[in-house]
Parts: structure tokens; sequence; C-alpha cells
């Protein structure tokens, strides 16, 4: 293990910071250096491609979109701390035998997923809400969330709600090591991503606005899978954009599994996180399990910007 590293666990953080939710952290572990290691392995143990099954968007399901939600849903259960797994995965909520548990877990297990057969970075994204007998929460109310970004490096940043922080793992010893404390978004970058290949369905906002930044001299950069896109607008700054348009007029990224996790992490980094229209999501009711908005977030500057 590298010198520079704190030595610092992500368990020993946690039982610092929120030592009731040691359990549950112990096995969201687990399951982030299992997936993490079959993703090194992926085509030699036949997890590359579909299932020949497609979720409940309509989507094909990827063999470790399968994996990665079926270990979760198992290893967050013996925890004994969860009372319901929500899962974008799943159509319905999974109910545990523990339903007088302490909370509710929300879920994307791989996000990006069609990014796998190439081998370009992939993500979990997830977040804890307290079991109030609601399942759908406003945003603000997550108590803990994040995304393990798993690329040249498996990561997990997290925010209990009072900063932002980042673990990586250091494979020769198994163990997740806190690297990074406090990190803020920069408040200034020039660099965008977005999926421009929808633009000709794209509404006149985001058109103007694209215009605006490519006279200067923004970059795009877009991966095509949230994680990394929003790592990277999260390191160096610049903006983030999922629109609405014609095709899709309430967006695609799902409030409860994306938006609202991103947008914690992001606002407790300093930058912020917005609809289209303006309004927080973080304040939003959702009025269903997989409701849809149209999203933009990222550097502060960036963002008001774009609602300008």
């Amino acid at each position: 293990m590298s010198n520079k590293f704190k030595i610092t666990t992500l368990a020993e953080f946690v039982m610092a910071n929120k030592p009731e939710m040691l359990p549950v952290f112990v096995q969201l572990e687990n399951c982030v250096k299992i997936i993490s290691s079959r993703l090194r392995v992926v085509g030699l143990e036949n997890l590359t491609g579909l299932t020949g099954t497609v979720n409940v968007y309509g989507e094909e399901v990827q063999k470790l979109d399968e994996f990665a939600n079926t270990l979760l849903v198992e290893k967050m259960s013996v925890s004994q701390q969860i009372a319901v797994i929500l899962s974008e995965e799943l159509a319905q909520p999974v109910h545990t035998d523990y339903p007088n548990a302490a909370y509710y877990f929300a879920m994307d297990p791989i996000d990006g997923s069609s990014n796998i057969d190439i081998a370009l970075p992939v993500g979990t994204i997830f977040s804890f809400y307290n079991n109030t007998g609601i399942i759908l929460q406003k945003g603000i109310d997550q108590i803990a969330c994040g995304y393990v970004l798993y690329s040249n490096s498996t990561a997990i940043v997290l925010t209990f709600g009072d900063g932002v922080y980042v673990f990586t793992l250091d494979s020769e010893v198994d163990c997740f090591f806190l690297t990074t404390s406090q990190l803020m978004i920069p408040q200034s970058g020039t660099i965008y991503s977005i999926n421009e290949g929808n633009y000709s369905k794209y509404f006149d906002q985001t058109k103007r606005y694209l215009a605006k930044i490519k006279q200067e001299n923004y970059k795009l950069r877009y991966v095509g899978s949230m994680v990394p896109d929003i790592h990277r607008t999260l390191l160096k700054g610049g903006i983030f954009m999922y629109p609405a348009d014609a095709k899709s007029p309430t967006g695609k990224l799902r409030l409860l599994y994306e938006v609202n996790p991103m947008s914690m992490l992001i606002t407790q980094a300093g930058g912020l996180a917005r609809l289209e229209n303006g309004v927080d999501p973080l304040y939003i009711v959702p009025t269903t399990h997989d409701q849809t908005v149209p999203f933009v977030i990222g550097s502060a500057q960036q963002v008001n910007e774009y609602l300008t």
C-alpha cells in the first residue's frame, strides 16, 4: 500500500461517523469487492453479453446487471438492517424478512452496463433512507449515498450529508482506504458532458446552451455511463446534462436511483443540481420508484448559466 494513503479504512470511517450503519456498509463493501473482481474477468467467466431478458424499462439486461442485482439484494438483506430494497432492475420493491429494520436501500446495481463488453468504466449508485413507513421519500432525506466507480481503480465516493469522501480499493490488501476528504468540485470548468447524438431531438433551451459554450471553447467528454461522467465532473468541474428531448420529454434518468444520490453528492461538494425548470430535485417526493426527470448537474456557475 502506498504511503500517500491515509491509514483510515472505510469501516473505521463509518464506525467514527455513523457507527449504527456499520453492518450495512460491511455488506456493501463486500459486494463492491466481488463486483470489481468479476469485472476484471468478465470475458473469462461468461459475464459479458445479454441475458435475453428486458428490465422494467424495456432495456436489455446484461449478465452482469443480473449478477450484481442478485448479489446486492442478497447481501444487503443479510445485514438485517434493511427493511426494503429498491433496485432499478426490479419492477417492485423487495421487502426483506426484517420489516422493522432501520433502513431502506435504493440502488442502480450496474450503471452503464452497455459499456461492460467494451471494457469502459461502469459504476454502482446507492442510497440509504430511514425506515419511516414511507418508501418514496425526498432526496434530501437520504442519510447516506454515493457511487462506486469501477475503472483502472475501484473507488467508493460517499457522503453522510457532511462532505464528500473518496475511498480507494487497495487490491493487495483487499481493503478500501480513505484517499480524499471533503472533496470540492472546482467552481470553473470547460468540460461538458451530454449525448450529442440526441441533438436533433433536443429542445431550444439545450440547443442554445450548447451553441453558447461551443463559442467559449468548452470541450465535450462523454463516456455514456453516468458514474464516470459525474466523477470527472466532480473532479474537473464543468457540467453534466441529461435533458428532456422530443423522444423522452420527462428525461431518462431515474429520480430515485440516479438523480437523488448524485444531487446530494454534488451539492455536498459545493456544486449544483437542478431539473431543467430550476427545481432542486432533492426536494421532490417521487411519484413512483421509476420516475424520470430532465437533469443538469455540475459546477454552480455552469448550471446557473444553463438555466438562464
